[in-house]
């Protein structure tokens, strides 16, 4: 009986979880048709497969969310408007372009820039940019994301930002964090500066105190053989990418 009732259990709960993201789906895809999202940016749906990602990563509509380094906004036009009416959605560090773009569009007065004291900087003659911050400026959140975006910073800038992220969390909460694959244990060369090593990038998240969780191969490229920069014809579009989850204990 024991047996049947945690297997039972186990379904319902799988279940939960479908029809959680049953809503999260519809609010997705109505993000996705949305005027606010150029052309362009909704011609990168097919690569870049937002709703199997979220899905994987276990993003639910009532989440408090920070979205590290947004950039042009790509994901903050999908996931503000996601948990716009239950949730709550922040972003941090590189959040100008943002400011003075998506959140001035209709319906994301909500969304709220935070950490804006940190400073995301190079240092002079330096290949990556490093990362001074007193965190992120939010705590308890359920979900940290950040997307092809840790290659940019040294180890000190990935160092300071994973421990921001642990620090904002809440005990169970998510990291969910996505960049352009290296070989492992390649060494920095002219052509794999926005690419990072996956198996690295896991000893020094699980080192900011978090639990790897699990890795995905949505965004895994056969044919990207890792020998190119990101950004290079031969590979724009099509490059392997890691996709990796992990949980504040």
């Amino acid at each position: 009986m024991k047996y049947f009732l945690s297997a039972l259990l186990i379904v319902s709960s799988g279940l939960a979880f479908a029809n959680d993201f049953d809503a999260v789906e519809a609010k997705l895809k109505a993000a996705m048709a949305a005027e606010v999202r150029t052309d362009a940016e909704k011609e990168r749906d097919r690569n870049r497969r937002p709703i199997d990602t979220l899905k994987f990563f276990g993003l639910r509509d009532d989440m408090k969310i920070v979205e590290l380094i947004p950039g042009g906004g790509w994901y903050t036009k999908l996931l503000a408007p996601v948990v716009q009416e239950k949730g709550k959605y922040y972003a941090a560090l590189g959040t100008e372009r943002i400011s003075k773009s998506v959140l001035t569009e209709p319906g994301f007065k909500d969304a709220q820039i935070v950490s804006t004291e940190s400073k995301m900087y190079k240092p002079e003659g330096a290949r990556r940019y490093t990362l001074k911050t007193n965190g992120l400026g939010v705590t308890d959140v359920d979900m940290v994301l950040t997307f092809r975006n840790y290659h940019n910073f040294d180890l000190a800038g990935r160092t300071a930002m994973n421990k921001a992220s642990f620090d904002a969390l809440r005990s169970g909460g998510i990291y969910a964090v996505v960049d352009h694959s290296r070989r492992h244990m390649e060494g920095d060369t002219p052509e794999n500066g926005r690419r990072v090593d996956p198996v690295s990038a896991i000893h020094e998240i699980e080192a900011a105190g978090f639990k790897f969780v699990d890795f995905s191969d949505l965004h895994y490229r056969a044919d990207d053989e890792l020998r190119y920069e990101v950004g290079r014809k031969t590979v724009t579009g099509n490059t392997d990418r890691w996709t990796l989850k992990f949980i504040k204990p």
